[in-house]
């Protein structure tokens, strides 16, 4: 069956987890993604080993499956000269370098445009490439107190609570990246043309606050991290701890679902009040009391039947075995010779003609060097003198 990207040629010179898991997402629908890593000794390591066993972290990284490796030394001029033909060739580039390293290396976009004028190339930094902040060093947590995400999230009063780093990494940068790549080839499908896209991750995270954001526009009141409604301060939008220790979500902010709620933990007295902020202390100890006397499983049930906006907060190691992921194909098994089955989180977009697959593990640090190389037309000799030469690797 077909895949949305068949055909579409990505050469991913980015580490860490933005750009890979862009190129991730490229590569499960189809797109023949190859990262062009640093192999064999040649400067940086390509790839943090951050699980003590390089060839087991590979066999399950979720963002290296669906892809090849090929090793270039890109500050050999050989080496770069086979990126410049792989690039001639390719549809997308995308690097998360700091901003001016491409420009150094001579791997720019303008350096590859004027070779390849159909190429989408795509840059992810914390920053953008430009602006005050562009060269400055960072991380997600950095990156999601500049965009605003991380003043408003904890309790209130404390100190801001630190989320995985989902929101600047994989959302305001790999997923955000993969959009803006695809809407970059639609373009070029009707213009004929490539174009350069920035990607800044602090610039994503601004973005995904805009609805928190207007609502402070508009009233002139900075929301604060435990206080709105949706962060912590109502307490019917909250999670609550159960009789075994685990906890449960509950979402009912429309009156219809508050109503619900008030009749399912017997505080119909409340029915008025919802937005009475006066009464939450002694609705949230209320709520508390009620739900502490049943299992967490229980109370899903109970608020499912009454058609309460409630869940498990499942923990990790529940998550691959929860019947709805389950139902929704968000886990696939692959096979590995060395490890036997691997389990990984599937792709969350469903397709209707071109469903997204994911097909291989992740490649070791140059597996495919002279499998790409020979498809640049060059045999086994040539490619044998190129990695005595130090070019590839």
């Amino acid at each position: 069956m077909d895949t949305a990207l068949d055909g579409i040629k990505v050469l991913d010179l980015s580490r860490l987890a933005p750009g890979p898991y862009g190129s991730m997402l490229l590569a499960d629908l189809g797109a023949d993604v190859v990262m062009v890593e640093a192999a064999g000794g040649m400067g940086k390591a390509s790839r943090l080993n951050l699980f003590g066993d390089p060839e087991r972290q590979t066999a399950f990284d979720p963002l290296l499956r669906n892809k090849r490796s090929v090793g270039l030394n890109l500050k050999n001029d050989r080496g770069r000269d086979l990126f410049y033909r792989l690039a001639d060739a390719a549809d997308v580039v995308l690097e998360g370098f700091r901003p001016g390293v491409v420009k150094r290396l001579g791997i720019d976009y303008d350096t590859l445009a004027a070779r390849n004028e159909r190429l989408v190339y795509c840059s992810i930094s914390g920053y953008g490439q430009t602006g005050p902040y562009a060269h400055r060093s960072g991380h997600d947590l950095n990156y999601i107190g500049v965009g605003g995400a991380l003043a408003i999230t904890g309790q209130a009063g404390g100190k801001p609570a630190i989320p995985l780093n989902l929101i600047a990494d994989f959302a305001a940068g790999g997923l955000n990246a993969a959009f803006a790549i695809c809407a970059a080839l639609l373009h070029r499908e009707r213009s004929g043309r490539g174009q350069y896209v920035d990607i800044s991750m602090s610039d994503g995270v601004l973005s995904l606050m805009s609805a928190a954001v207007g609502i402070a526009l508009t009233t002139g009141a900075p929301i604060h991290r435990g206080e709105f409604v949706l962060n912590g301060g109502a307490p019917w939008y909250d999670v609550y701890p159960t009789a075994d220790g685990k906890w449960i979500s509950i979402g009912a902010i429309e009156p219809a679902f508050y109503q619900s709620l008030c009749e399912v933990l017997n505080c119909q007295h409340w029915l008025g009040d919802q937005f009475d902020a006066a009464k939450f202390g002694a609705m949230a100890e209320h709520y508390r009391t009620q739900i502490a006397m049943k299992t967490r499983d229980e109370w899903d049930a109970i608020f499912a039947d009454a058609d309460v906006p409630a869940g498990p907060v499942l923990e990790m190691d529940e998550l691959a075995d929860s019947p709805q992921h389950l139902a929704r194909d968000m886990f696939a098994t692959l096979r590995h010779d060395q490890f036997g089955d691997v389990r990984q989180v599937g792709h969350g977009a469903k397709f209707s003609r071109t469903p997204a697959h994911v097909r291989t593990t992740g490649p070791t640090v140059g597996q495919h060097t002279d499998e790409v190389l020979a498809g640049l037309g060059l045999d086994a000799g040539a490619i044998a003198e190129l990695r005595k030469a130090g070019a590839v690797g």
